[in-house]
């Protein structure tokens, strides 16, 4: 037969039963195989598959019984059934703790809904959850809550190992205690247990942490014992309930007017007993009295009060589910009494010892109880993190988990109920058990004995903190062998069968604070922070994953929808601040921090996860709002393409135009670093891919944040020209475009250079694109660079809507111009009043919230006369602003926007220019008919002919009087930024245009010519 019969499946299933991480299964085999002589087992292994190829036995492939059901429920079910489930019925009343168990299991629900999906959205590998939510949503999100789920796992085992301790100390050798509780009583018998709990705990922990660390086998082997204890237990406790409608247990509570008493106590639940006829005082007449007479002087409670026993377990068809049905929290130290009960107490009498009764020793709430419920429902990633053992793990991780999830939550609700109709109300709250002779609550309940549920419940807490301990690690060795965390990866080491050392050492390290906390009521909050801010990103991943509609999204489990995993998400949450607000911000806080430094400090990682999905659809969402107009003045930024020429090698030639664009940064704009590669595509791909990588480098190095883009052209004009031209995408393109001044223009092979320059500059005009032209540009500072002190210099000589006042305020936003001050030079002529035009100008930069200081420059017209001429210094449009500063100050503000954001114009050359050549007359009446090209018009025709003529004398003569003058105010600052002239529209007189620029800036270091895109960028108004 080709297949195995159903029984014998069943067997060899059974006997190979573990409920370890996959992981752990392959060092286990790892182990085995060392043990063996290789080359004996390969000819052994030949000999049986060429003889008996019917034979051959691999490894079982589990099922989703064995490989998802069983180990989900062996990981549900834990210690907080055994050892809390009956207090919080007791203390939460039967419908408080219904709704907990309800929210609770509804979390866990959606969550494995939501886990199914990604789950069987391709193969998932071992890993788990960490798995999934790191492949869904991205690096920073996997990391940080894979931190979380590890942090969860590793407290589970303190816990676990705290309730093993709690069941070892309190139920079955209470005399083994080191620190001794008898006669203590308040904080003293509470410190002694802490105490006790905090040793042998550490004893366990280190034991277990030695099992781990000498091989998971051992581990594995007593996977099915642990197993069988759990299911036996609860087995146990359904028997016990089915008996108490038959006959229930014997297990009297002795109550003192309506206090229950510790049954350490006394004897016998009376006060005097009748022996030979006559009346003998009880031990419990001695605890309250000072001595055994009758007519001894006793405790004003005990005098008032009468004794009386009641069944601790009255059973099923009682009736006591109506007494238990609401919530009875108390506050720590007070005594647990039966309701509906009367008690005699003397308000003036002396207060009765304590420590005779049964207390409270917590502070109880609703929260505290979601908190401490919690843990008891995860353990729902246990088939997911066995994927790599399914036969079919799409199809068994789905059916296996929710399965599990379904029977336990139906266990939870059934007990929740039974307890409350089966137990007396005073035995639920009796946390220990004190007064039914030290049993535990739960085993009382149990049938054939307490034992049962005594040594069920210790050996499946052993095994679960085995488990955690197991588990743990290995999440942690995955998180450091994806190199998503630097400082983890020491942790992805460990042994030469990979069993991961490290991580076991740094496990057991935090396992043990949870053993110093040493309360089981306090532990089990802060593991449910974790297990449930891991279980939020899991709904999280799965709604975003449906919402976005990705491609590949396409998983075989189709019961899912985005709105069942906003509601998983958003239980997840509320019940984080349900439990404890303060561990809710405390958990968000550790994972924000690793999410922000795997974001800095992490690798690079592509999985193709949500998180990008959102900002694809985000960055194109954005795109289309860009489209609808262009941006108001107050949100104009430069967005800057940046175009660099490159040398044989593809490196960047000016490196340093990197460094000045992440100084101007300050606006966050766009930044486009673009170089054209001469060519063809074909032939020179890999060449425009190696320019690329280069460009990336550089850009990472001086940490600008933008793209690279390369063009391959026929030539380089052509290819900067595309640059301009299609920069950018949509309504995100560039508006500003820099350039490096050619510095060998002068060269007869450099010719072409600056004639290629030239044309940038005339299309950027064209364009109406602002242009930043850095002269000197290897003098100036890179980003590790500080200027303690100096100036950063303006010339306005034109009003090119401020780009001049706003490039200054964006350098000192960096660290590099910081310390450096802004001084703003305007030239007036002899006809302008000097004193009232720099009143005007500081009250202008009063209103722009610029500081800086101002002054003013007189020169003579003759000076300037072609500069002004030719330029106009657009001076009658900076002269009519600041003239408004006369005006009231409504209408100062109305009139001042009104001109700054009004066309270059509507201007009219003064009277005093009226007399000049008759040239110039014909040049400025064509310029004053067609304001609108006066952009173009700047410094037209430098040359009508190869030589110099008289027009182009005076304009030497102006930019050399101009250069003595800035050289005079400026020469020591540190930069300077000067209007850049237009170019001449015959190509003849290029040669002379840039003669004229560089005799204009000749001897200051640093120099930053500045053109205007046509648009106001600055403005007075918020």
């Amino acid at each position: 037969m080709d297949t195995s019969p159903m029984v014998s499946s069943l067997l060899s299933s059974l006997a190979n039963y573990s409920n370890l991480p996959t992981g752990s299964k392959e060092h286990e085999e790892a182990e085995n195989n060392e043990e063996e002589n290789l080359l004996y087992f390969i000819i052994i292994k030949y000999l049986l598959f060429t003889l008996f190829p019917f034979c051959v036995c691999q490894a079982p492939q589990l099922g989703t019984l064995m490989g998802v059901y069983l180990p989900c429920i062996q990981n549900i079910f834990g210690v907080i059934l055994f050892l809390r489930m009956t207090w919080m019925v007791g203390i939460g009343g039967v419908l408080g703790s219904f709704i907990i168990v309800f929210m609770c299991c509804s979390t866990t629900m959606l969550t494995a809904i939501s886990m199914s999906a990604i789950a069987t959205n391709g193969v998932v590998p071992a890993g788990g959850s960490y798995y999934m939510i790191s492949r869904s949503l991205g690096p920073e999100f996997g990391g940080a809550v894979g931190i979380c789920f590890y942090l969860g796992t590793t407290f589970a085992g303190a816990m676990y190992i705290l309730g093993c301790i709690e069941i070892l100390l309190i139920y079955i050798v209470p005399q083994a205690a080191i620190f001794k509780i008898e006669g203590l009583e308040g904080l003293e018998a509470e410190a002694a247990l802490l105490n006790n709990m905090r040793v042998y705990g550490t004893i366990v922990l280190s034991f277990m942490a030695l099992v781990v660390f000498v091989g998971v086998k051992y581990v594995n082997k007593l996977a099915l014992v642990f197993l069988a204890c759990v299911i036996l237990s609860i087995l146990a406790v359904y028997a016990g309930v089915i008996k108490t409608a038959i006959d229930p247990p014997i297990f009297p509570v002795c109550l003192l007017g309506n206090r229950t008493l510790v049954s350490k106590g006394y004897d016998v639940c009376a006060k005097v007993i009748e022996i030979d006829n006559e009346t003998v005082t009880t031990q419990l007449w001695r605890s309250f009295c000072d001595s055994d007479y009758i007519n001894a002087t006793c405790d004003d409670y005990f005098r008032d009060n009468n004794v009386t026993e009641i069944q601790g377990i009255p059973g099923v068809t009682s009736g006591i589910l109506a007494e238990n049905l609401f919530g009875n929290y108390l506050e720590k130290g007070v005594i647990v009494e039966k309701r509906g009960l009367a008690s005699q107490v003397d308000p003036d009498s002396s207060a009765s010892s304590t420590n005779r009764f049964v207390l409270a020793d917590i502070t109880s709430f609703f929260t505290l109880l979601v908190g401490i419920y919690f843990p008891s429902v995860t353990g729902i990633m246990a088939g997911s993190n066995r994927s790599g053992d399914l036969r079919d793990a799409q199809k068994s991780i789905p059916i296996g988990t929710i399965a599990a999830i379904t029977t336990t939550s139906a266990v939870y609700m059934s007990c929740v109920v039974l307890f409350g109709a089966c137990i007396e109300g005073v035995v639920l709250r009796d946390k220990f058990g004190e007064g039914v002779n030290g049993n535990l609550v739960i085993g009382t309940l149990a049938w054939p004995s307490p034992w049962v549920i005594v040594f069920g419940s210790f050996f499946s807490t052993c095994g679960a903190g085995l488990q955690s301990l197991t588990g743990a690690p290995r999440l942690l060795q995955a998180i450091s062998r994806d190199g998503i965390i630097p400082f983890l990866r020491i942790f992805g080491h460990g042994k030469a069968n990979g069993e991961p050392t490290w991580a076991l050492l740094l496990t057991a390290s935090i396992c043990e604070i949870g053993i110093i906390i040493a309360s089981l009521d306090a532990v089990a909050p802060i593991l449910s922070m974790f297990f449930l801010m891991c279980y939020m990103f899991v709904n999280l991943a799965c709604a975003l994953q449906t919402l976005l509609r990705t491609p590949n999204w396409r998983p075989r489990f189709k019961f899912y929808h985005w709105a069942l995993s906003f509601l998983g998400m958003s239980l997840c949450l509320s019940l984080m601040f349900i439990c404890s607000w303060y561990y809710a911000i405390v958990a968000m806080g550790i994972a924000s921090c690793i999410y922000k430094y795997i974001e800095f400090c992490g690798a690079e990682k592509e999985w193709g996860d949500g998180i990008r999905g959102i900002s694809l659809s985000a960055a194109r969402f954005a795109l289309m709002r860009l489209e609808e107009g262009p941006p108001h003045t107050k949100n104009w930024r430069p967005q800057i393409l940046v175009l660099v020429s490159m040398d044989a090698e593809q490196n960047v030639e000016q490196p340093r135009l990197i460094s000045l664009t992440n100084q101007l940064k300050a606006g966050k704009g766009l930044t486009i670093v673009g170089t054209s590669v001469q060519g063809k595509f074909l032939d020179n791909y890999t060449e425009a891919q190696r320019a690329d990588q280069s460009l990336r480098k550089l850009m990472e190095t001086e940490k600008v944040k933008g793209f690279p883009q390369v063009v391959i052209s026929s030539n380089l004009r052509d290819g900067t020209s595309h640059l301009i031209q299609v920069g950018g995408l949509g309504g995100l393109k560039h508006n500003t475009v820099m350039v490096s001044w050619p510095h060998s223009w002068k060269q007869p092979e450099s010719h072409q250079q600056f004639r290629d320059f030239i044309e940038v500059v005339r299309e950027t005009t064209v364009a109406s694109l602002a242009l930043l032209v850095p002269k000197n540009i290897s003098s100036y500072p890179s980003n590790g660079e500080r200027f303690t002190e100096g100036h950063i210099d303006v010339w306005w000589i034109v009003h090119d809507g401020g780009m001049l006042m706003l490039l200054p305020f964006l350098l000192r936003q960096h660290k590099v111009w910081r310390k450096c001050k802004m001084r703003i030079f305007t030239v007036a002529q002899m006809d302008d009043n000097s004193i009232q035009m720099k009143k005007d100008v500081i009250t202008f930069l009063y209103h722009l919230r610029i500081d800086a200081q101002v002054e003013v420059v007189e020169m003579h017209d003759s000076d300037i006369s072609a500069y002004t001429y030719e330029k106009t210094l657009v001076m009658e449009q900076r002269s009519q602003i600041l003239k408004q500063m006369h005006l009231t100050k409504n209408e100062m503000e109305r009139e001042i926007q009104s001109i700054t954001d009004s066309s270059r114009g509507s201007i009219r050359r003064k009277k005093s220019f009226a007399s000049r050549s008759q040239h110039s007359t014909e040049e400025g009446a064509r310029m004053g008919e067609h304001p609108e090209e006066e952009v173009q018009a700047i410094l037209t025709d430098f040359s009508l002919d190869l030589g110099w003529n008289q027009t182009d004398v005076r304009r030497m003569h102006t930019a050399l009087r101009l250069n003595e003058v800035i050289i005079k105010k400026s020469k020591e600052a540190k930069l300077v930024l000067l209007n850049m002239p237009g170019p001449p529209k015959n190509r003849t007189g290029e040669e002379n245009y840039m003669e004229f620029l560089e005799v204009l800036t000749e001897g200051l270091n640093r120099v930053l010519l500045v053109r205007g895109g046509g648009r106001e960028v600055i403005t007075i108004y918020s």
